[in-house]
Protein backbone atom coordinates (compact mmCIF):
# COMPACT_ATOMS: atom_id res chain seq x y z
CA UNK A 1 0.00 0.00 0.00
CA UNK A 2 1.36 3.43 -0.92
CA UNK A 3 1.05 5.85 1.36
CA UNK A 4 1.43 8.27 -0.74
CA UNK A 5 -1.82 7.99 -2.64
CA UNK A 6 -4.02 8.97 0.43
CA UNK A 7 -3.69 12.46 -0.87
CA UNK A 8 -6.37 11.23 -3.67
CA UNK A 9 -7.16 12.08 -7.01
CA UNK A 10 -10.43 11.74 -8.97
CA UNK A 11 -13.45 10.71 -7.52
CA UNK A 12 -13.18 10.59 -3.63
CA UNK A 13 -16.64 8.52 -2.27
CA UNK A 14 -17.99 5.37 -1.67
CA UNK A 15 -19.91 4.16 -4.73
CA UNK A 16 -21.24 0.66 -3.38
CA UNK A 17 -21.84 -1.75 0.10
CA UNK A 18 -18.59 -3.39 1.54
CA UNK A 19 -20.61 -5.43 3.89
CA UNK A 20 -21.32 -4.93 7.78
CA UNK A 21 -19.90 -5.15 11.06
CA UNK A 22 -22.22 -6.96 13.33
CA UNK A 23 -21.57 -6.13 17.22
CA UNK A 24 -24.08 -8.58 18.57
CA UNK A 25 -26.25 -5.93 20.40
CA UNK A 26 -28.30 -3.42 18.32
CA UNK A 27 -26.26 -0.50 17.47
CA UNK A 28 -27.07 2.83 17.96
CA UNK A 29 -24.04 5.31 17.10
CA UNK A 30 -20.48 5.65 16.02
CA UNK A 31 -17.55 7.42 16.01
CA UNK A 32 -13.74 6.98 14.52
CA UNK A 33 -10.63 8.06 15.67
CA UNK A 34 -8.39 10.64 14.48
CA UNK A 35 -6.58 7.84 12.16
CA UNK A 36 -9.46 5.95 11.39
CA UNK A 37 -7.70 2.83 12.17
CA UNK A 38 -10.25 2.26 15.12
CA UNK A 39 -14.51 2.50 14.95
CA UNK A 40 -16.41 3.14 18.64
CA UNK A 41 -20.01 1.45 18.59
CA UNK A 42 -22.36 2.64 21.06
CA UNK A 43 -24.38 -0.14 22.12
CA UNK A 44 -28.20 -0.07 23.15
CA UNK A 45 -27.32 -2.83 26.16
CA UNK A 46 -24.59 -0.18 27.09
CA UNK A 47 -21.47 -1.79 25.80
CA UNK A 48 -18.98 -0.20 23.45
CA UNK A 49 -17.59 -1.86 21.00
CA UNK A 50 -14.23 -0.94 19.66
CA UNK A 51 -13.40 -2.53 16.20
CA UNK A 52 -9.94 -2.52 14.31
CA UNK A 53 -11.29 -1.23 11.44
CA UNK A 54 -8.29 -2.60 9.00
CA UNK A 55 -8.79 -6.13 9.83
CA UNK A 56 -12.67 -5.85 10.42
CA UNK A 57 -12.11 -7.28 13.56
CA UNK A 58 -13.60 -6.62 17.66
CA UNK A 59 -10.53 -5.15 19.16
CA UNK A 60 -12.03 -4.41 22.91
CA UNK A 61 -15.76 -4.68 24.74
CA UNK A 62 -16.58 -2.11 26.94
CA UNK A 63 -19.15 -2.63 29.27
CA UNK A 64 -19.65 1.13 30.09
CA UNK A 65 -23.03 1.86 30.69
CA UNK A 66 -26.56 0.09 32.08
CA UNK A 67 -28.50 1.81 29.84
CA UNK A 68 -28.39 2.35 26.22
CA UNK A 69 -25.07 4.69 24.54
CA UNK A 70 -25.84 7.58 22.92
CA UNK A 71 -23.39 9.61 21.85
CA UNK A 72 -19.54 8.82 21.79
CA UNK A 73 -16.90 10.73 21.11
CA UNK A 74 -12.38 10.13 21.11
CA UNK A 75 -10.03 12.25 22.18
CA UNK A 76 -7.28 13.73 19.71
CA UNK A 77 -4.80 10.76 20.76
CA UNK A 78 -7.10 8.39 20.85
CA UNK A 79 -6.06 6.88 24.39
CA UNK A 80 -9.44 8.43 26.13
CA UNK A 81 -12.79 7.65 24.70
CA UNK A 82 -15.96 9.70 25.75
CA UNK A 83 -19.38 8.14 26.05
CA UNK A 84 -22.79 9.14 27.15
CA UNK A 85 -25.98 6.81 28.47
CA UNK A 86 -29.72 7.71 28.18
CA UNK A 87 -29.54 7.25 32.01
CA UNK A 88 -28.15 10.81 32.40
CA UNK A 89 -24.37 9.41 32.88
CA UNK A 90 -21.08 10.77 31.07
CA UNK A 91 -17.90 8.25 31.71
CA UNK A 92 -14.17 9.11 30.53
CA UNK A 93 -12.94 5.54 29.57
CA UNK A 94 -8.97 4.52 29.37
CA UNK A 95 -8.96 3.01 26.02
CA UNK A 96 -5.93 0.47 26.50
CA UNK A 97 -6.85 -0.42 29.95
CA UNK A 98 -10.75 -0.59 29.85
CA UNK A 99 -10.51 1.56 33.40
CA UNK A 100 -12.95 4.22 33.80
CA UNK A 101 -11.37 7.76 34.95
CA UNK A 102 -14.39 9.57 35.49
CA UNK A 103 -18.16 9.11 36.01
CA UNK A 104 -20.74 12.55 36.14
CA UNK A 105 -24.32 12.18 36.69
CA UNK A 106 -26.25 14.82 35.27
CA UNK A 107 -30.03 16.07 36.01
CA UNK A 108 -31.54 15.91 32.80
CA UNK A 109 -30.68 13.70 29.34
CA UNK A 110 -27.62 13.97 27.21
CA UNK A 111 -27.73 14.72 23.71
CA UNK A 112 -24.19 14.23 22.96
CA UNK A 113 -20.68 14.88 23.90
CA UNK A 114 -17.42 15.72 22.67
CA UNK A 115 -14.09 15.85 23.26
CA UNK A 116 -12.02 19.35 22.99
CA UNK A 117 -10.31 18.76 19.35
CA UNK A 118 -6.78 20.11 21.04
CA UNK A 119 -7.56 19.43 24.96
CA UNK A 120 -8.72 16.57 26.34
CA UNK A 121 -9.50 18.02 29.79
CA UNK A 122 -12.57 19.93 28.49
CA UNK A 123 -15.41 18.61 27.06
CA UNK A 124 -18.36 19.96 25.44
CA UNK A 125 -21.95 18.74 26.41
CA UNK A 126 -25.65 19.36 25.31
CA UNK A 127 -28.07 18.83 28.14
CA UNK A 128 -31.53 18.00 26.89
CA UNK A 129 -33.81 21.24 27.60
CA UNK A 130 -30.55 22.99 28.94
CA UNK A 131 -27.84 25.73 27.64
CA UNK A 132 -24.54 23.22 26.62
CA UNK A 133 -21.95 23.55 28.97
CA UNK A 134 -18.62 23.02 29.02
CA UNK A 135 -17.18 20.38 31.54
CA UNK A 136 -13.43 20.14 32.39
CA UNK A 137 -12.11 17.08 34.39
CA UNK A 138 -12.61 17.62 37.71
CA UNK A 139 -16.16 18.51 37.62
CA UNK A 140 -16.27 21.84 37.26
CA UNK A 141 -18.12 24.20 34.16
CA UNK A 142 -19.10 26.96 32.39
CA UNK A 143 -22.02 27.46 30.67
CA UNK A 144 -22.11 28.60 26.77
CA UNK A 145 -24.04 31.78 26.76
CA UNK A 146 -27.49 31.69 24.55
CA UNK A 147 -29.45 33.96 22.84
CA UNK A 148 -33.12 33.22 24.62
CA UNK A 149 -32.93 31.94 27.87
CA UNK A 150 -36.36 30.52 27.27
CA UNK A 151 -35.52 28.55 24.14
CA UNK A 152 -33.28 25.67 25.45
CA UNK A 153 -33.54 23.46 22.20
CA UNK A 154 -29.98 23.98 21.62
CA UNK A 155 -27.58 22.10 19.47
CA UNK A 156 -23.43 22.77 19.92
CA UNK A 157 -20.63 21.81 18.60
CA UNK A 158 -16.47 22.76 18.58
CA UNK A 159 -14.75 24.42 15.45
CA UNK A 160 -11.90 22.67 13.89
CA UNK A 161 -9.31 23.33 16.54
CA UNK A 162 -11.64 24.29 19.44
CA UNK A 163 -10.95 27.94 19.67
CA UNK A 164 -14.99 28.55 19.01
CA UNK A 165 -18.00 26.91 20.03
CA UNK A 166 -20.70 27.11 16.94
CA UNK A 167 -24.64 26.81 18.60
CA UNK A 168 -27.81 27.01 17.22
CA UNK A 169 -31.55 27.20 18.33
CA UNK A 170 -35.25 26.43 17.14
CA UNK A 171 -35.19 30.20 15.92
CA UNK A 172 -32.30 29.65 13.66
CA UNK A 173 -30.04 31.84 15.51
CA UNK A 174 -26.46 30.59 15.43
CA UNK A 175 -23.75 31.82 17.59
CA UNK A 176 -20.08 31.71 17.82
CA UNK A 177 -18.80 32.14 20.91
CA UNK A 178 -14.84 31.43 22.49
CA UNK A 179 -13.85 28.45 24.09
CA UNK A 180 -11.48 30.68 26.36
CA UNK A 181 -13.23 33.51 27.26
CA UNK A 182 -17.37 32.71 26.41
CA UNK A 183 -17.63 36.03 24.80
CA UNK A 184 -20.20 36.14 21.87
CA UNK A 185 -17.80 36.58 18.64
CA UNK A 186 -20.42 36.48 15.78
CA UNK A 187 -24.05 35.79 15.42
CA UNK A 188 -26.01 35.45 12.08
CA UNK A 189 -30.02 34.12 11.44
CA UNK A 190 -30.84 31.00 9.38
CA UNK A 191 -33.58 32.22 6.97
CA UNK A 192 -35.60 30.53 4.26
CA UNK A 193 -36.79 32.19 1.25
CA UNK A 194 -39.40 34.29 3.01
CA UNK A 195 -37.48 35.32 5.52
CA UNK A 196 -38.85 33.26 8.46
CA UNK A 197 -37.03 31.31 10.49
CA UNK A 198 -36.58 27.37 10.59
CA UNK A 199 -34.55 25.43 13.54
CA UNK A 200 -31.64 23.98 13.65
CA UNK A 201 -31.00 20.46 14.27
CA UNK A 202 -27.11 19.93 14.11
CA UNK A 203 -24.02 21.74 12.93
CA UNK A 204 -21.03 19.73 11.63
CA UNK A 205 -17.81 20.92 10.63
CA UNK A 206 -15.13 19.38 7.94
CA UNK A 207 -11.59 17.70 9.10
CA UNK A 208 -9.92 19.89 6.72
CA UNK A 209 -10.60 23.75 5.47
CA UNK A 210 -13.01 26.13 7.29
CA UNK A 211 -15.97 25.10 6.37
CA UNK A 212 -19.12 23.84 8.62
CA UNK A 213 -22.73 22.66 7.52
CA UNK A 214 -25.85 23.57 9.44
CA UNK A 215 -28.87 21.12 9.09
CA UNK A 216 -32.13 22.86 9.59
CA UNK A 217 -36.05 21.41 9.62
CA UNK A 218 -36.84 23.27 6.15
CA UNK A 219 -34.85 20.25 4.99
CA UNK A 220 -31.90 21.79 3.50
CA UNK A 221 -28.55 21.86 4.47
CA UNK A 222 -26.61 25.33 4.42
CA UNK A 223 -22.43 25.03 4.03
CA UNK A 224 -20.86 28.25 5.27
CA UNK A 225 -17.09 29.38 5.66
CA UNK A 226 -16.58 29.73 9.36
CA UNK A 227 -13.92 32.71 8.13
CA UNK A 228 -16.80 34.80 6.42
CA UNK A 229 -18.85 34.35 9.40
CA UNK A 230 -16.64 35.99 11.60
CA UNK A 231 -15.73 38.52 9.65
CA UNK A 232 -19.28 39.48 9.51
CA UNK A 233 -19.37 39.73 13.24
CA UNK A 234 -22.59 40.36 15.23
CA UNK A 235 -26.10 40.20 13.70
CA UNK A 236 -24.00 39.42 10.27
CA UNK A 237 -25.44 38.18 7.43
CA UNK A 238 -23.18 35.92 6.04
CA UNK A 239 -23.93 33.83 2.76
CA UNK A 240 -23.59 30.04 2.42
CA UNK A 241 -21.79 28.96 0.08
CA UNK A 242 -23.99 26.05 -0.46
CA UNK A 243 -27.52 25.06 -0.24
CA UNK A 244 -28.14 20.97 -0.62
CA UNK A 245 -31.64 19.30 -0.35
CA UNK A 246 -33.68 16.71 -2.14
CA UNK A 247 -35.90 18.91 -4.30
CA UNK A 248 -37.85 15.60 -5.67
CA UNK A 249 -38.68 13.80 -2.09
CA UNK A 250 -38.57 16.66 -0.07
CA UNK A 251 -36.08 14.43 2.57
CA UNK A 252 -35.04 15.22 6.08
CA UNK A 253 -32.07 14.28 6.91
CA UNK A 254 -31.37 12.59 10.32
CA UNK A 255 -27.38 12.88 10.27
CA UNK A 256 -24.87 14.63 7.86
CA UNK A 257 -21.35 15.43 7.48
CA UNK A 258 -18.15 15.90 5.52
CA UNK A 259 -15.80 13.57 3.73
CA UNK A 260 -12.12 13.30 5.72
CA UNK A 261 -10.66 16.04 3.23
CA UNK A 262 -13.99 18.38 3.50
CA UNK A 263 -14.42 17.94 -0.40
CA UNK A 264 -17.89 15.75 -0.48
CA UNK A 265 -21.06 16.18 2.12
CA UNK A 266 -23.05 13.12 2.91
CA UNK A 267 -26.32 13.48 4.60
CA UNK A 268 -28.67 10.15 5.75
CA UNK A 269 -32.31 10.55 5.42
CA UNK A 270 -34.46 10.31 8.20
CA UNK A 271 -37.22 7.86 6.39
CA UNK A 272 -35.04 5.44 5.26
CA UNK A 273 -31.35 3.82 4.73
CA UNK A 274 -30.53 6.23 2.04
CA UNK A 275 -27.47 8.04 1.71
CA UNK A 276 -26.96 11.27 -0.12
CA UNK A 277 -23.44 12.60 -1.14
CA UNK A 278 -22.50 15.95 -2.73
CA UNK A 279 -20.00 17.51 -3.90
CA UNK A 280 -19.22 20.59 -2.14
CA UNK A 281 -17.68 22.57 -4.71
CA UNK A 282 -19.80 22.74 -7.20
CA UNK A 283 -23.14 21.45 -4.77
CA UNK A 284 -23.65 18.77 -7.39
CA UNK A 285 -24.87 15.57 -6.58
CA UNK A 286 -23.00 12.64 -7.14
CA UNK A 287 -24.21 9.56 -5.69
CA UNK A 288 -27.23 7.98 -3.71
CA UNK A 289 -26.32 4.87 -1.31
CA UNK A 290 -29.40 2.64 -0.41
CA UNK A 291 -29.55 0.46 2.00
CA UNK A 292 -32.08 -2.05 3.45
CA UNK A 293 -35.68 -1.25 2.22
CA UNK A 294 -37.78 -0.75 5.86
CA UNK A 295 -34.41 0.33 7.67
CA UNK A 296 -34.14 3.82 9.55
CA UNK A 297 -30.95 5.49 9.62
CA UNK A 298 -29.45 6.29 13.34
CA UNK A 299 -26.15 7.27 12.53
CA UNK A 300 -23.61 8.15 9.76
CA UNK A 301 -20.01 9.12 9.79
CA UNK A 302 -17.47 9.35 7.17
CA UNK A 303 -13.67 7.95 7.44
CA UNK A 304 -11.30 10.30 8.55
CA UNK A 305 -8.50 9.44 5.28
CA UNK A 306 -10.31 7.15 2.94
CA UNK A 307 -13.34 7.19 0.92
CA UNK A 308 -15.65 4.67 3.39
CA UNK A 309 -18.79 5.59 4.69
CA UNK A 310 -19.98 3.71 7.91
CA UNK A 311 -23.87 3.93 8.77
CA UNK A 312 -26.07 2.51 11.42
CA UNK A 313 -29.16 1.20 10.97
CA UNK A 314 -31.42 -1.55 12.70
CA UNK A 315 -28.66 -2.32 15.00
CA UNK A 316 -26.11 -2.74 12.10
CA UNK A 317 -23.10 -0.99 10.96
CA UNK A 318 -23.21 -0.50 7.56
CA UNK A 319 -19.54 0.05 5.52
CA UNK A 320 -19.69 1.82 2.11
CA UNK A 321 -16.68 1.82 0.12
CA UNK A 322 -15.27 2.29 -3.44
CA UNK A 323 -15.36 -1.51 -5.85
CA UNK A 324 -11.74 -1.57 -5.94
CA UNK A 325 -10.27 -3.54 -9.58
CA UNK A 326 -7.59 -5.68 -9.56
CA UNK A 327 -5.17 -5.49 -12.59
CA UNK A 328 -1.58 -7.39 -12.39
CA UNK A 329 -1.53 -6.91 -16.01
CA UNK A 330 0.38 -3.99 -16.15
CA UNK A 331 3.16 -2.63 -13.84
CA UNK A 332 3.86 0.54 -14.70
CA UNK A 333 2.20 3.09 -17.20
CA UNK A 334 4.47 2.69 -20.29
CA UNK A 335 3.95 -1.40 -19.91
CA UNK A 336 1.60 -2.79 -23.09
CA UNK A 337 -0.27 -6.15 -22.34
CA UNK A 338 0.46 -7.69 -25.41
CA UNK A 339 -2.12 -11.27 -26.34
CA UNK A 340 0.43 -12.72 -29.08
CA UNK A 341 4.09 -12.15 -30.02
CA UNK A 342 5.24 -8.74 -31.63
CA UNK A 343 8.18 -8.73 -33.65
CA UNK A 344 10.49 -5.56 -32.14
CA UNK A 345 12.25 -2.97 -34.47
CA UNK A 346 15.65 -2.00 -32.57
CA UNK A 347 16.82 1.12 -32.83
CA UNK A 348 20.42 1.39 -33.90
CA UNK A 349 21.76 3.45 -30.99
CA UNK A 350 18.76 2.06 -28.43
CA UNK A 351 20.79 -0.04 -25.88
CA UNK A 352 24.20 1.88 -26.57
CA UNK A 353 26.27 3.49 -23.43
CA UNK A 354 26.69 6.72 -24.57
CA UNK A 355 24.55 7.88 -28.31
CA UNK A 356 27.27 8.89 -30.78
CA UNK A 357 24.98 10.49 -33.11
CA UNK A 358 23.03 12.32 -30.56
CA UNK A 359 24.39 15.94 -31.52
CA UNK A 360 23.27 18.39 -28.67
CA UNK A 361 23.14 17.30 -25.32
CA UNK A 362 19.89 17.94 -23.26
CA UNK A 363 20.18 19.06 -19.83
CA UNK A 364 17.39 17.16 -18.91
CA UNK A 365 18.18 14.24 -19.33
CA UNK A 366 21.64 13.91 -17.54
CA UNK A 367 21.31 11.75 -14.18
CA UNK A 368 22.57 12.91 -11.35
CA UNK A 369 24.48 10.20 -10.02
CA UNK A 370 26.83 11.55 -7.23
CA UNK A 371 23.32 12.39 -5.31
CA UNK A 372 22.34 10.43 -2.34
CA UNK A 373 19.20 9.32 -1.35
CA UNK A 374 18.13 9.06 2.38
CA UNK A 375 16.05 5.76 2.80
CA UNK A 376 16.05 5.91 6.43
CA UNK A 377 14.30 9.14 7.06
CA UNK A 378 10.34 8.95 7.31
CA UNK A 379 8.65 12.21 6.03
CA UNK A 380 5.15 12.59 7.19
CA UNK A 381 2.44 12.01 5.39
CA UNK A 382 0.07 15.26 4.67
CA UNK A 383 -3.05 13.67 4.85
CA UNK A 384 -2.40 12.29 8.75
CA UNK A 385 -1.63 15.99 9.48
CA UNK A 386 -3.52 18.89 9.99
CA UNK A 387 -2.38 22.44 8.78
CA UNK A 388 -0.45 23.79 11.61
CA UNK A 389 1.58 20.80 12.23
CA UNK A 390 4.79 19.32 11.26
CA UNK A 391 4.85 15.69 12.47
CA UNK A 392 2.40 13.15 13.46
CA UNK A 393 1.81 12.59 17.06
CA UNK A 394 4.23 9.79 18.29
CA UNK A 395 1.69 9.00 21.48
CA UNK A 396 -1.14 8.69 19.23
CA UNK A 397 -3.01 5.31 20.02
CA UNK A 398 -3.31 3.91 16.46
CA UNK A 399 -4.26 -0.61 17.10
CA UNK A 400 -5.18 -2.36 19.86
CA UNK A 401 -3.55 -5.53 21.10
CA UNK A 402 -5.88 -8.53 20.44
CA UNK A 403 -5.55 -11.71 22.54
CA UNK A 404 -5.13 -14.59 21.23
CA UNK A 405 -8.66 -17.15 21.31
CA UNK A 406 -8.09 -20.47 23.23
CA UNK A 407 -11.45 -22.69 23.51
CA UNK A 408 -9.74 -25.32 26.14
CA UNK A 409 -6.59 -24.12 27.85
CA UNK A 410 -4.12 -26.42 29.26
CA UNK A 411 -4.27 -26.45 33.47
CA UNK A 412 -1.06 -26.12 35.07
CA UNK A 413 0.12 -29.01 37.19
CA UNK A 414 1.08 -26.85 39.81
CA UNK A 415 -2.66 -25.61 40.31
CA UNK A 416 -4.17 -26.89 42.91
CA UNK A 417 -6.48 -29.13 42.77
CA UNK A 418 -10.67 -28.21 43.10
CA UNK A 419 -13.16 -30.83 44.81
CA UNK A 420 -15.49 -31.87 41.71
CA UNK A 421 -18.50 -31.85 44.12
CA UNK A 422 -17.94 -27.52 44.69
CA UNK A 423 -20.09 -25.65 42.52
CA UNK A 424 -17.75 -23.80 40.13
CA UNK A 425 -17.82 -19.60 40.67
CA UNK A 426 -20.88 -17.90 38.95
CA UNK A 427 -17.44 -16.29 36.66
CA UNK A 428 -15.87 -19.07 35.85
CA UNK A 429 -19.65 -20.20 34.31
CA UNK A 430 -19.92 -17.34 31.95
CA UNK A 431 -15.93 -17.80 30.72
CA UNK A 432 -17.44 -21.11 29.69
CA UNK A 433 -20.17 -20.58 28.43
CA UNK A 434 -19.00 -17.47 26.57
CA UNK A 435 -15.58 -18.42 25.60
CA UNK A 436 -14.74 -15.81 22.93
CA UNK A 437 -16.86 -12.70 24.14
CA UNK A 438 -15.39 -13.21 27.30
CA UNK A 439 -11.78 -13.18 25.66
CA UNK A 440 -12.77 -9.38 24.69
CA UNK A 441 -14.90 -8.32 27.30
CA UNK A 442 -12.86 -6.13 29.90
CA UNK A 443 -12.26 -7.30 33.63
CA UNK A 444 -14.34 -5.61 36.15
CA UNK A 445 -12.24 -2.88 37.36
CA UNK A 446 -12.28 -0.87 40.64
CA UNK A 447 -15.76 1.45 41.23
CA UNK A 448 -15.17 4.70 40.46
CA UNK A 449 -16.74 7.98 41.91
CA UNK A 450 -19.65 9.65 40.41
CA UNK A 451 -19.46 12.93 40.04
CA UNK A 452 -23.14 14.95 40.64
CA UNK A 453 -23.31 17.34 38.07
CA UNK A 454 -26.15 20.43 39.03
CA UNK A 455 -27.62 21.88 36.67
CA UNK A 456 -30.00 25.45 37.10
CA UNK A 457 -33.39 25.35 35.93
CA UNK A 458 -32.74 22.04 34.54
CA UNK A 459 -35.75 19.46 33.78
CA UNK A 460 -35.46 16.38 35.61
CA UNK A 461 -38.31 14.75 34.49
CA UNK A 462 -37.77 14.92 30.57
CA UNK A 463 -37.03 11.61 29.01
CA UNK A 464 -34.73 10.94 26.30
CA UNK A 465 -35.14 11.02 22.52
CA UNK A 466 -34.02 7.29 22.02
CA UNK A 467 -36.57 6.37 25.14
CA UNK A 468 -39.26 8.66 24.01
CA UNK A 469 -39.41 6.86 20.96
CA UNK A 470 -40.29 3.42 21.87
CA UNK A 471 -42.81 4.62 24.63
CA UNK A 472 -44.72 6.78 22.19
CA UNK A 473 -45.25 3.52 20.15
CA UNK A 474 -46.26 1.55 23.49
CA UNK A 475 -48.94 4.00 24.42
CA UNK A 476 -50.25 4.27 20.61
CA UNK A 477 -50.88 0.59 20.72
CA UNK A 478 -52.71 0.39 23.79
CA UNK A 479 -55.75 1.46 22.67
CA UNK A 480 -58.14 4.55 23.44
CA UNK A 481 -57.04 7.58 26.00
CA UNK A 482 -58.07 6.23 29.48
CA UNK A 483 -61.22 8.56 29.43
CA UNK A 484 -63.26 7.46 26.68
CA UNK A 485 -62.03 3.12 27.86
CA UNK A 486 -63.90 4.06 31.26
CA UNK A 487 -66.73 6.08 29.41
CA UNK A 488 -67.23 2.63 27.43
CA UNK A 489 -67.19 0.51 30.91
CA UNK A 490 -69.86 3.07 32.51
CA UNK A 491 -71.70 1.93 29.63
CA UNK A 492 -71.60 -1.60 29.43
CA UNK A 493 -72.40 -1.18 32.99
CA UNK A 494 -75.58 0.60 32.77
CA UNK A 495 -76.78 -1.79 29.83
CA UNK A 496 -76.31 -4.78 32.11
CA UNK A 497 -78.38 -2.42 34.89
CA UNK A 498 -81.28 -2.12 32.51
CA UNK A 499 -81.62 -5.87 31.33
CA UNK A 500 -82.06 -7.26 35.10
CA UNK A 501 -84.51 -4.79 35.90
CA UNK A 502 -86.33 -6.21 33.05
CA UNK A 503 -85.82 -9.94 33.57
CA UNK A 504 -87.24 -8.62 37.00
CA UNK A 505 -90.45 -7.02 35.95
Amino acid sequence: MNLGLLETFGQNFPEESDGTLDCISMALTCAFNKRGTLLAVGCNDGRVVIWDFLTRGIAKIISAHVHPVCSVSWSRNGHKLLSASTDNMISIWDVMSSDCDQRYRFPSPVLKVQFHPRNEAKILVCPMKHAPIILNIDGSYSVVPTDDDFDLNIVASFDRRGQYIYTGNAKGKVLVVSTENLKLAASFKVTTGTSNTTAIKSIEFARRGNCFLVNTADRIIRVYESGEVLACGKDGEPEPIQKLQDLVNRTPWKKCCFSGDGEYIVAGSARQHALYIWEKKYGNLVKILHGTRGELLLDVVWHPVRPIIASVSSGVVSVWAQNQVENWSAYAPDFKELDENVEYDERESEFDIEDEDKSVEDPVDIAVEDEEVDVLAVEPIAAFLSSDEEAEDERALLYLPISPEVDEPEEPTWAPTIDPTDEPPQAETQKRAAPKESALLSPKKKKVKVLDIELHGEAADEIHPLLSNKSDGKTKRRGPPPGKQRGGQDGRRGKSKHRNRHQDD
